[in-house]
């Protein structure tokens, strides 16, 4: 997770240091989307074939590689071609580490260890961002050092001697069933996959084309991935009171609104960059304002979830959350071109017209299916804090879906 949280970061920077264009940076982005999606799809058949542990050793391998790729062919193809690598090489590693997490967990502890995976993503993520001071990113250290951490990654699960668990396929309820079950909760996934996919990739292209120093983007970064995970915690409580809704009409009318913060407290254009200043007041606001953005934005994955959940039964809260990573995942491939678009056209706050598009859509379309249904309460679905990049394999480890993953073997 921390090579995680630093490549793709170190990678959006180094794209501004080399002078590539937007539309390049967007579309090696998106090629880390597009090779996630697909290795989803496609993963779980060969862990079926060939076991978890070949599959998690070839693809932290070829993860290793990929980086290294980037640091010998400074080229925005290539690139593109290395981040497709990435992300089915890294969604590979995900599927093996959250199905052989199900496997060890029984009805007793699933609540503990989706706690403790989710603080050590999370701590993984924002710790991987301050390694930006590592090195200078022009330089090839930082590249090495990402490839060192993944070929680490492989010892505890090539040494260990407990016996890989059987892969277990998870259903997926079709995108058209998702719609006609909530509408609210399809078309809010799909944006927040067009906005967390920005957030996540081209945030490190925004601070550095803003001329903001090595540790100012990681700190900019840190702030966004720690402020996300924490403020899970009271939304998820009081959307669990109330109708859900609100909450997710509330979390994202307020992100719009600090989106516009940070456009005033930024400037306006690529002429008028207060940021590149030392820190003053605008700066000291700006990194405010990207707490409480963060704080309001990256919940709504997991609002989406449960949300959806509170029309379906429990016992098809696995499947639902395999149908809604497909939505999220298409809104993805597509979020960081379109940002790079509006980029290349408005200068660097196109990144937060971006998101503040996005996020008045999903405003607007909650407002309307509030005057079209009303409010139903499902005691079974509750709000539990998620990574944003968990598998459905990983929302099986949520104790609310009632997933029974004990077996006679075990007892």
């Amino acid at each position: 997770m921390v090579a995680h949280g630093f490549q793709g970061n170190l990678l959006g920077v180094r794209s501004v240091i080399e002078e590539f264009n937007f539309i390049a940076i967007g579309s090696i982005m998106t090629g880390y989307f597009i090779g996630y999606f697909a290795g989803a799809n496609k993963i779980p058949e060969l862990v079926g074939k060939v076991g978890h542990i070949r599959v998690f050793a070839a693809f932290a391998s070829m993860a290793s590689l990929s980086i290294l790729i980037h640091a010998i062919f400074v080229d925005p193809i290539i690139w593109t071609i290395g981040r497709f690598i990435t992300g089915f090489s890294i969604v590979g590693i995900f599927i093996v580490m959250e199905s052989w997490l199900n496997d060890r967990a029984n009805n007793r502890t699933r609540g503990q260890l989706l706690s403790i995976y989710m603080f050590i993503t999370l701590i993984g993520l924002s710790s991987g961002t301050l390694l930006l001071n590592f090195s200078s990113p022009e330089k090839y250290e930082p590249f090495i050092l990402i490839s060192l951490l993944l070929s680490f990654a492989l010892v505890p699960i090539l040494l260990t001697k407990r016996k890989a668990p059987k892969f277990k396929k998870i259903g997926y309820i079709s995108i058209k069933n998702l719609y006609k079950t909530s509408p609210l909760g399809t078309v809010s996934m799909f944006c927040t996959g067009i906005i967390h996919s920005a957030l996540f990739t081209i945030g490190a292209v925004y601070a550095s084309s803003m001329n903001f120093t090595i540790f100012e983007i990681s700190l900019f970064l840190f702030l966004i991935a720690i402020s996300g995970g924490i403020f899970q915690w009271p939304i998820g409580y009081y959307s669990d009171k109330t109708d859900r809704r609100i909450i997710i009409i509330f979390c994202t009318f307020i992100s719009a609104l600090f989106c516009v913060l940070l456009i005033t407290a930024s400037g306006t254009s690529l002429q008028n960059m207060y940021l590149a200043t030392s820190i003053g007041v605008n700066k000291i606001m700006f990194f405010s304002y990207i707490v409480l953005y963060a704080g309001m934005a990256v919940p709504l994955f997991t609002l989406n979830l449960a949300y959806v959940n509170d029309y379906i039964p429990k016992e098809k809260f696995v499947s639902a959350g395999g149908g809604m990573q497909i939505i999220f995942g298409i809104g993805a491939m597509t979020g960081p071109m379109i940002c790079s678009l509006l980029m290349q056209k408005y200068g660097s706050n196109g990144f937060f017209v971006h998101l503040l598009f996005f996020h008045l859509m999903i405003g607007a379309f909650g407002l309307y299916r509030i005057t079209k249904r009303s409010y139903k309460d499902n005691p079974e679905s509750t709000f539990t804090p998620l990574p944003r990049n968990i598998t459905p394999l990983g929302i099986e480890l949520d104790p609310t879906t009632g997933a029974d993953i004990s077996s006679p073997e075990k007892k």
